[in-house]
């Protein structure tokens, strides 16, 4: 069988299967897998085991390193060695955890709904979409290129707490992938307009921030001369701050919870901000970072008398590091466009400000992202009659063109880069 009549069987395999599929992902959807709902979070490892195990693939968990949250799942079915030479891997990456509360669901009514082209539902298309892509795309393979399935160690890895930024879930892909893995894929959504599917080649980084104000308190009424109002130096600050985003280099910063004061008859002595920034390039990120903590230095609220003065604490909570373009990225997302013109369709290249998975190993994995179908709304419950607010929902018509992309390119990656003893499958 050419190449060319692969893709066709492929294509008309998946088209076959659809309905099947979706009705796996209905399954799926009806299970609240919130972060902070290990159970559910659990529940769905167990549900995902066993539909991939219809192709011979052994489960694992890992325990999150944080015992309130779930288990990691990774699912792995072992490749054929061909001449005693070692067996390459390819991991594909999805998470199991959702943003959405059970009361949440229950309150918006937000559940599996068809409307036209639309499915809608939490964690639809972020992410039990994509982890239905990755197993339409396995069961092809299985189908109707054995060889290429048989001869690649197929690793499919899971986060429990991907939405939270479990930093230990990216170590957790190193580890298990090593070094000699041909790609590590992530099936985030990706964009599809018109025939442009749009895939993720850099994320932003992102740093979140504290900022403390310690001011002094004193009696509002007879005495507020004497005070330093902690909630107006915090007031400045927050002023500042977003003075910082710029979006020509797409540094922004987001201010995003703010408190202060006790009662209203007295002077605030004690304000506090949690602040979010992200930028793509590492110098703007480093550049970002010091003009916060630059933020240490600043008083411009006195008492009246000026002999005390406010002061601002900045400090770093934790980060995440961008995924800038790089070559190894770059030569996957060419392999992918290539494919994609083969088919008829023009890829086109995206940098994503949020982020995923692929932020805590693109340095060690060759990686690519937003491979999962297309859809909206992701991380939103509400709808309104007035259609000003929508819910999450997925375009079920991406699915099988993103699957067979996937599979196309995938078979065209194990050719180019572990040709001997594939050539039989696709030739």
């Amino acid at each position: 069988m050419n190449s060319f009549d692969l893709s066709g069987q492929i294509k008309k395999y998946l088209d076959r299967h659809l309905s099947d599929y979706l009705t796996l992902l209905e399954q799926m959807v009806a299970v609240n897998s919130f972060t902070a709902n290990p159970a559910g979070v659990n529940e769905l490892g167990k549900m995902t085991a066993q539909i991939f195990s219809d192709l011979d693939f052994v489960a694992e968990t890992v325990q999150s390193v944080d015992a309130l949250y779930g288990k990691h799942l990774i699912l792995t079915r072992e490749g054929r060695s061909r001449d005693g030479r070692p067996v390459p891997k390819i991991g594909l990456v999805s998470h199991l955890d959702t943003v959405f509360p059970a009361d949440e669901e229950l309150r918006n009514n937000f559940e599996w709904r068809e409307e036209g082209e639309r499915i809608y539902g939490p964690g639809v298309v972020d992410i039990k979409g994509g982890t239905i892509v990755i197993y339409m795309i396995l069961s092809a393979l299985q189908a109707l290129a054995p060889d290429v399935f048989e001869a690649i160690t197929w690793i499919v890895l899971l986060d429990a707490t991907e939405e939270t930024g479990g930093q230990d879930f990216g170590r957790l892909c190193v580890q298990r992938l090593g070094a000699e893995a041909l790609a590590c894929l992530v099936f985030e959504p990706g964009n599809w307009s018109g025939n442009r599917p749009h895939l993720v080649v850099a994320r932003k980084g992102m740093v979140v921030y504290r900022i403390e104000v310690e001011g002094k308190a004193a009696h509002a009424g007879s005495s507020h001369a004497k005070g330093a109002n902690a909630v107006l130096q915090m007031a400045d600050v927050i002023k500042r701050i977003c003075s910082m985003t710029d979006y020509e280099r797409d540094l922004t910063y987001n201010v995003g919870t703010v408190a202060g004061g006790t009662v209203i008859n007295r002077v605030p002595h004690f304000a506090a901000a949690s602040v979010e920034m992200r930028a793509f390039q590492m110098d703007l990120f480093e550049e970002g970072i010091a003009n916060m903590l630059a933020l240490n230095k600043l008083s411009t609220v006195t008492t009246a008398n000026g002999e005390y003065a406010c002061r601002v604490k900045a400090k770093v909570l934790h980060q995440v590091l961008p995924w800038p373009r790089n070559g190894r990225t770059d030569d996957l997302f060419d392999l992918w466009r290539e494919t994609a013109e083969s088919l008829g369709y023009d890829a086109v290249p995206e940098e994503r400000a949020g982020l995923s998975d692929g932020n805590f190993f693109w340095e060690e994995l060759p990686t690519l992202d937003g491979l999962g179908p297309a859809g909206g709304n992701a991380h939103c419950s509400e709808r309104s009659a007035d259609g000003s607010k929508d819910q999450e929902y997925v375009l079920a018509s991406t699915f099988v063109p993103k699957a067979h992309l996937n599979s196309m390119a995938l078979l065209r990656l194990v050719q180019e880069r572990f040709a001997s003893g594939t050539e039989a499958a696709a030739s």
